[in-house]
């Protein structure tokens, strides 16, 4: 069941050196507070699973986190390529890094079989691409019934997920509003769940049924950090940030400035300094 606690405890509490670990977000709702905790704690030797890695795991690479990353789609959103991600894998600076390349199908479907308790995924795709030569975790399967060749890749089941949210009630059921993305999924196929949210409510009854809710016993710990998604966006709340991600274009390039930046702006700070970040983005939802 949720228990309601400060970011700092909850990632220190539910994190440690050498996890599989997602930070899910797609567009908006991207857990930019949450990563910049871990970062601020120190941990190494992470597998980074996320369907796009942008900024925030640009962050944890160049400090040094990752050993391997799991993803597919990778680079700054809008703007370009991911400077540290590229470092690393090409140049091992700070650290080699593995990566583990699937398209959006097979991720997705991953996340799905994760959170369905089964071992592997089957679907349709691959069919033309070149990934399966470079990725051994592509592989294929006959059906059983029509005698067709799919694709398998091994389920996602992280040891900890990471998502932002809109709102938690105060039992610690959460609502994620807006697109959703593959949040969802990667909560329920993890084996414990952080969630940072905007508020805490005391009920969402005045809000239509079919929305996405998830169970207060599918989330281990609750942290309220408004503004926790900055520079992306939480629908309802505050818009996208865009010149941020111009920005880091920029700040990335440099490893000094880079490093620079990261001690001033990540080090440095807690996770109250977000909800003044987005002060003049805030808009009427």
């Amino acid at each position: 069941m949720a228990k309601f606690m400060p970011l700092s405890q909850a990632v220190a509490e539910n994190l440690k050196d050498g996890d599989t670990v997602a930070f899910e977000g797609f567009t908006h709702l991207i857990p930019t507070a949450a990563v910049h905790e871990a970062i601020r704690q120190g941990f190494k030797d992470l597998t980074l699973i996320r369907m796009t890695p942008d900024l925030i795991y640009d962050q944890m690479i160049g400090m040094g986190m990752a050993k391997k990353i799991v993803f597919s789609y990778v680079g700054n959103p809008g703007v370009g390529l991911l400077r540290r991600a590229r470092d690393a894998i090409e140049n091992g600076w700070p650290r080699a890094v593995e990566v583990e390349e699937h398209s959006h199908a097979g991720m997705a479907n991953a996340y799905e079989a994760g959170a369905a308790g089964l071992p592997f995924a089957v679907f349709r795709g691959y069919r033309g691409a070149g990934l399966a030569e470079v990725n051994p975790n592509i592989r294929s399967v006959t059906c059983p019934f029509t005698g067709e060749k799919l694709a398998a890749v091994p389920a996602l089941r992280p040891d900890v997920t990471f998502i932002h949210a809109q709102k938690a009630d105060r039992k610690g059921n959460v609502l994620v509003e807006g697109i959703i993305g593959i949040q969802k999924e990667a909560v329920l196929a993890a084996k414990r769940a952080v969630v940072t949210v905007e508020e805490v409510v005391d009920d969402f009854a005045d809000l239509h049924p079919n929305l996405t809710v998830l169970p207060s016993w599918t989330i281990t710990a609750v942290s309220v950090v408004p503004g926790g998604a900055h520079p992306s966006y939480t629908h309802g709340y505050y818009i996208r940030d865009n010149a941020s991600y111009l920005e880091w274009d920029e700040i990335a390039a440099d490893r000094d400035k880079f490093r620079d930046w990261m001690q001033k702006n990540v080090i440095e700070k807690t996770a109250d300094d977000f909800a003044g970040r987005v002060t003049h983005l805030r808009k009427t939802a």
